[in-house]
């Protein structure tokens, strides 16, 4: 994305682009981009869709109840999409964690319901909407697919049957306090995927079918125990420096 772009807003649109092509906006667009971000006639704004990179767009017409976006030119190419599957039992801080995962690269993000989760129930909807804003603030431009939830036991009991070779990695809080560098590294090339346990963490019987899941790699993060919120940052950067697309 060009840096002379930085300052302009973007809104994730989901509709075909291309250059010359005018999309009209609907009720929500158009609130956020004239009555909040106060824009008008003759401002820029960038817009992407997830598929087909982003566009620098001219506001060509304004109402109170309609603004219609022209696509001038592409600002920039579509990236690749992200393979990295993040999931993780809700906490209170649900908006906190879909954000930084989709910051941080996070293509699949599924909430995973553990013995312990306070609040099992969640709003798909909403959990897409905090995708969606964290790419139009971080120039993401593949929004994250937002998987339904799925129980503990059935994650593990389909997850070659969902996932094929795909490795999990679980923060262990557990295990000794050791450096997860060897252990990530051994992992480059590899499909990765994260599970992040609840306040709480995880059930005594749950981290022991992690243990004995072949397809389970354990690592350490460290002497300190983690807010849940805390500890998917870290491991995401960990995970993406050494054996992801950093």
């Amino acid at each position: 994305m060009p840096r002379t772009h930085k300052t302009l807003p973007r809104l994730f649109i989901d509709s075909p682009m291309d250059v010359g092509t005018e999309l009209p906006l609907d009720k929500d667009h158009t609130n956020h981009l004239v009555n909040v971000l106060r824009r008008g006639a003759g401002d820029h704004c960038v817009v992407f869709n997830g598929r087909e990179g982003a566009f620098l767009a001219l506001i060509v017409q304004t109402g109170k109840k309609l603004v219609t976006l022209e696509l001038i030119e592409q600002s920039a190419p579509q990236t690749p999409a992200n393979d990295l599957w993040f999931g993780f039992a809700p906490i209170k801080r649900l908006d906190y964690e879909i954000q930084k995962a989709t910051e941080m690269g996070a293509g699949i993000i599924q909430p995973v319901i553990t013995r312990y989760v306070q609040n099992p129930r969640l709003n798909a909807d909403k959990l897409k909407t905090h995708a969606i804003e964290a790419a139009q603030q971080c120039e993401v431009l593949n929004v994250p697919d937002i998987a339904p939830s799925i129980g503990f036991g059935e994650l593990l009991g389909r997850w070659r049957e969902n996932h094929g070779d795909r490795v999990l990695i679980f923060c262990d809080e557990a295990a000794a306090s050791s450096s997860p560098i060897d252990s990530l590294a051994a992992l480059e090339g590899r499909r990765l995927g994260l599970l992040i346990g609840p306040e709480g963490g995880f059930a005594d019987d749950e981290r022991d079918a992690l243990l004995a899941a072949d397809f389970v790699v354990p690592i350490s993060l460290g002497p300190r125990i983690l807010r849940a919120d805390t500890a998917a940052v870290a491991a995401l950067a960990l995970i993406q420096s050494v054996a992801g697309d950093w």
